[in-house]
């Protein structure tokens, strides 16, 4: 008898990975891992005005030991354009370190708008008066600082 398969949550990335990789293969991506950590491997700088569209691979003749190297397309805001070319040398640096090898030789930019990601929500500000009350209500703490902590969070709790 065998036994049953065991239950367990499995990571999203794990569930996603064979869905993505198609899409990912005809845009020349091996992985999503330069698309994620883009602004990782190239510095939040640039990744703020950049970001990866495809990766061209030279097509193989079959004589070379070494393949030529892939040119990688960039997504560009059109004010950005002139600075993300003059930093082509830099990216090309950071993006061949982060593969490993030389993989990328080239950079052409396409200009567009970039695909904004949401704003991470800004945490509301709490009433420093209800702090201070939800801190005064406190058993005998000591440390001041975990005193005004737990006095946040209550506070926050109160008001949810």
């Amino acid at each position: 008898m065998s036994k049953p398969a065991r239950s367990f949550p499995r990571p999203l990335s794990e569930l996603l990975a064979p869905t993505l990789s198609g899409v990912l293969k005809t845009q020349g991506f091996a992985s999503a891992e330069i698309l994620s950590r883009w602004a990782d491997i190239v510095g939040r700088e640039i990744a703020a005005s950049s970001e990866p569209l495809k990766i061209n691979w030279p097509r193989p003749t079959g004589r070379e030991e070494q393949p030529d190297p892939a040119t990688l397309i960039l997504r560009v805001e059109g004010p950005a354009a002139l600075e993300i070319q003059h930093q082509s040398a830099v990216i090309l640096e950071r993006v061949n370190r982060f593969f490993g090898w030389q993989a990328i030789g080239r950079i052409a930019l396409r200009q567009a708008p970039l695909r904004r990601r949401a704003a991470p929500a800004r945490r509301p500000t709490l009433d420093p008066v209800a702090v201070a009350q939800v801190a005064e209500t406190l058993p005998d703490i000591k440390d001041e600082p975990l005193r005004e902590a737990l006095g946040r969070l209550g506070a926050a709790i109160k008001r949810k």
